[in-house]
């Protein structure tokens, strides 16, 4: 199964299961959880189904092209399931039949692995799927959104793409996946993660980026003054990549890192509390 089919069939698939199919958010983000559908929807009082793919930038995940596994951007097929329902765990297998693997022929489990996010204050109690030993999908029962509890219980269930592609297509290296029946992963995508691990190790500006970071801090600030939740979170999506930019640069020491991560926290909390207060009621 091509790379474009397996994302076009878990569209289908949880579209058939009542989801709305969403959107990526349109800048750099480091898991799917940045998207407002997961990160803000789940924390407010009405029911929330979705799915959808998200491009997801870590800086320095990046090996400059040489490692096949490790790679700077990849993608990730997120769905929220808010609530979910008592047999989630079927529906998410069945999901999985529905990308052509046969689970009866492999071994699949469920390695429990609570999950985290410090900068967004959100965590949650679950699994790593993992089959043949390889870790696929992570499935967690969120606890907290911007360090808020949840009014409704929420699956969040994430596909590591690229990995069941991997698996799917039995290739040893990222850039061998085959998109579709013309285009590999590397024939679109090496180049581009060869020069951007140059700019994220080498060359990313540390002296704007550190600007840059007191600067989206201020205006997370100045628009929640204004109330205006939505480009206040935006400037929250900016903070983590900057944060990210200057992790890979190595600008950053273990006790500063420790520190913007609590100023990247604070804001995701105070947006988190401004959205709550307007639709969690």
């Amino acid at each position: 199964m091509f790379f474009e089919d397996i994302i076009l069939n878990l569209k289908s698939y949880w579209k058939s299961k009542g989801c709305l199919i969403f959107e990526p958010y349109n800048s750099e983000v480091g898991a799917a959880t940045f998207n407002i559908a997961t990160f803000l929807k789940v924390l407010d009082n009405k029911p929330w189904r979705c799915a959808y793919i998200e491009p997801t930038r870590r800086p320095k995940d990046g090996r400059y092209a040489e490692n096949p596994n490790r790679v700077q951007q990849y993608y990730q097929f997120q769905v929220i399931l808010k609530p979910p329902e008592d047999n989630v765990i079927d529906i998410y297998i069945d999901s999985l039949k529905a990308i052509g693997i046969d689970i009866k022929k492999h071994d699949l489990r469920f390695v429990e692995d609570d999950w985290e996010s410090p900068t967004l204050g959100a965590w949650g109690i679950g699994w790593e799927v993992w089959i043949d030993g390889l870790e696929i999908t992570q499935f967690t029962y969120f606890q907290q959104s911007g360090s808020i509890d949840l009014k409704i219980p929420a699956v969040e269930i994430t596909y590591g793409l690229e990995r069941i592609a991997m698996f799917i297509q039995n290739v040893d290296t990222i850039f061998d996946i085959k998109w579709d029946e013309k285009w590999k992963w590397g024939d679109i995508y090496k180049d581009f993660e060869r020069e951007f691990c140059y700019f994220n190790f080498d060359f990313a500006d540390v002296e704007f980026y550190k600007k840059a970071f007191d600067f989206y801090e201020k205006e997370v600030y100045r628009m929640l003054e204004l109330n205006l939740i939505y480009p206040a979170y935006d400037y929250v999506i900016k903070l983590s990549h900057t944060f990210n930019i200057l992790d890979s640069r190595r600008a950053i020491s273990p006790s500063q890192r420790t520190i913007y991560i609590g100023r990247i926290r604070k804001c995701s909390k105070m947006v988190a509390k401004a959205y709550v207060e307007r639709y969690g009621k």
